[in-house]
């Protein structure tokens, strides 16, 4: 494969030119408007179905619907990319909220008509999804119905959704207002720096121990300082949901995100008990790399810091041309997609401040592209999460020729495809490792990974289940939040670390998204399920290809249950799926605690 550049900033100007100034895009969300107003006009004069020959009606009706979703979305995406950017952009701050409401709109609009199909007659139901155009969305208008009927009356879910807009989806806006305006003073290589928390956050895996105890209490301090703040963000968030499902009469907190992930109680208390059998090993890593830092054990700042010094460093060209060659050998699909991708400018990868902390996918439906955007500085770690938003990027991808309404896959198996991906990239990397010193510090990052998904993201679900349990008997002050935030992480842990980190609860975006309710075990199936995609494509190789593209495709037009026993044969939920997966990454521990030994 030649050597190449690659552009390592997005092009955005293709979608809408002059960012958040873009006339085109001001054109755009006025049409959109438009548009709203003349569908939402529609569905209010449509009524419930009474015999099969309204097949066409409705289908017509649900492509117009879908199309208006996309120039929202096409809206939305743009939108996120210059927030993520830039975040002192503050007219892209205010052209979010405007995007949020015409979603509320849409929402509200659309509720009605999924309410009135709700009310169908059973029988004739049945005769509507024989027809040509309504067959191929059986399991999503099935999914609409089924939900529609367990939702309050129209009028009542109409209100929901337009309150939420200043109400409920407000208050995850003030979270992101309040944290992109925090800052942390610390000192690296004796100069002093003025960083943002995303900034300062990078700094908890410096190779200098001084270094991460000096930024983990900076960053502790400052939230602390803020913490009646988010106290009041978190609780008004969940505030919001449990009225909600009061009002609907759910008793279970975990029945919303069940719902979205299309997975049954079942299947998520398999997963979870199967990992709780099997810490032990992950606990043994632990102590080792504390032993290597020379500590008893970990404090909170040392879970991300390097034991060993990892010479592999890659320019970004070199890190695409990694990704590629290792891409191809599962699947030349995917390494002719992200090399497209590399070449024109999909990606936001360019390491200056101002940016926001992490990384993501998010796609253009009506250009039917993608971006990605991450902060690249020339670790193999970098490399991985690049080959996991790719991945992302490439279930897109994959689902092109499917119905839009085919294509809305949930957050569990979101995570299969960019995983599978990290994992090709990521054995790669150890496999081809010049020395034991390199090896063991890239089985450390890959380890790092497991101990994430197998304990952190644990220790977040354990959080979120009981403070929403105490929520409920009223607002829950942020000293009770630091409480359960440190008993959460000692249990997930199983007190492997020495320190915790108190303020979890506040720093971690993810419990102060609106879009998904428990925005942590998704994470965990999606790691787990994909392990097992990539045991099957280690053992057929490239022929594996359409076999994988196949599952892709219907992971939005089925449940977990039923994908996993289609493609994979398998009941997920039996702890023994599970511990399938786990046991490969047991296997990496080994060769650590070896490897280490010496």
């Amino acid at each position: 494969m030649p050597q190449t550049s690659y552009p390592i900033v997005w092009d955005l100007e293709t979608f809408f030119k002059g960012g958040s100034d873009s006339k085109e895009l001001r054109q755009h969300l006025d049409e959109v408007k438009d548009r709203l107003r003349t569908y939402s006009a529609k569905l209010n004069q449509f009524e419930t179905p009474t015999s099969s020959s309204e097949a066409d009606d409705i289908a017509s009706l649900i492509e117009e619907g879908s199309n208006v979703s996309q120039h929202i979305r096409q809206a939305g995406a743009f939108i996120t990319c210059l927030e993520a950017q830039d975040m002192t952009d503050h007219k892209a701050s205010t052209l979010r909220s405007e995007v949020m409401e015409l979603n509320a709109t849409y929402g509200a609009a659309f509720n009605r008509f999924k309410q009135k199909l709700a009310q169908t007659e059973a029988s004739v139901w049945q005769e509507l999804l024989k027809h040509e155009q309504l067959a191929d969305l059986s399991f999503v208008l099935n999914e609409w119905r089924e939900a529609a009927q367990e939702q309050l009356s129209e009028d009542e879910e109409s209100l929901i959704t337009a309150l939420s807009v200043d109400g409920y989806h407000a208050w995850g806006q003030m979270y992101n207002t309040i944290v992109g305006e925090m800052t942390v003073n610390v000192t690296v290589d004796g100069k002093e720096k003025e960083l943002s928390v995303g900034q300062a956050n990078n700094l908890l895996s410096h190779e200098d121990p001084n270094v991460r105890k000096q930024v983990y209490e900076k960053l502790e301090a400052a939230w602390k300082e803020k913490e009646s703040l988010f106290a009041n963000t978190l609780n008004h968030l969940a505030g919001f949901r449990l009225n909600v499902y009061d009002k609907r009469g759910w008793d279970n907190v975990l029945k919303e995100p069940l719902d979205i992930n299309r997975m049954q109680q079942e299947t998520l208390d398999a997963m979870w008990g199967a990992i709780t059998k099997h810490k032990q090993p992950f606990v043994d890593f632990l102590y080792r790399k504390a032993s290597l830092l020379g500590k008893e054990k970990l404090d909170w700042y040392d879970l991300g810091a390097p034991t060993q010094e990892n010479t592999q460093t890659l320019s970004y060209d070199e890190g695409a041309q990694f990704i590629l060659k290792h891409f191809k050998q599962f699947s030349p699909k995917l390494a002719d997609f992200a090399e497209h991708a590399f070449e024109n400018g999909w990606i936001e990868a360019e390491d200056r401040s101002g940016k926001r902390p992490g990384g993501f996918c998010t796609g253009f439906p009506l250009s039917e592209e993608s971006r990605i955007f991450m902060t690249y500085s020339g670790s193999m770690s970098n490399v991985a999460t690049l080959a996991h938003e790719l991945g992302h990027a490439f279930h897109t991808h994959a689902l092109k020729p499917v119905h839009p309404l085919n294509r809305r896959y949930a957050m569990n198996v979101a995570e299969t495809a960019s995983t599978f991906a990290e994992m090709i990239v990521a054995d790669a990397s150890v496999k081809e490792a010049e020395s034991d010193q390199d090896k063991i510090a890239l089985l450390e990052d890959k380890l790092q990974r497991s101990v994430t998904f197998f304990m952190n993201i644990h220790s977040r679900f354990l959080f979120e289940t009981r403070f929403y349990a105490e929520r409920k008997n009223g607002f829950v002050p942020a000293e009770r939040l630091n409480e359960l935030t440190d008993q959460a992480q000692r249990e997930a842990y199983q007190d492997a670390v020495q320190s915790t980190s108190p303020s979890y609860w506040s720093n971690k975006l993810h419990f102060h998204i609106t879009g998904v309710p428990f925005y942590n075990f998704p994470y965990t199936f999606g790691y787990l399920f994909s392990l097992s995609i990539y045991a099957r494509a280690l053992e057929e190789g490239v022929s594996y290809e359409d076999k994988y593209m196949a599952l892709l495709q219907d992971t939005a037009r089925m449940s977990v249950e039923d994908l996993a026993m289609k493609h994979l044969g398998e009941d997920i939920t039996k702890e023994a799926f599970w511990e399938k997966g786990i046991e490969l990454c047991k296997r990496d521990v080994e060769e650590y605690l070896d490897l280490t030994s010496k």
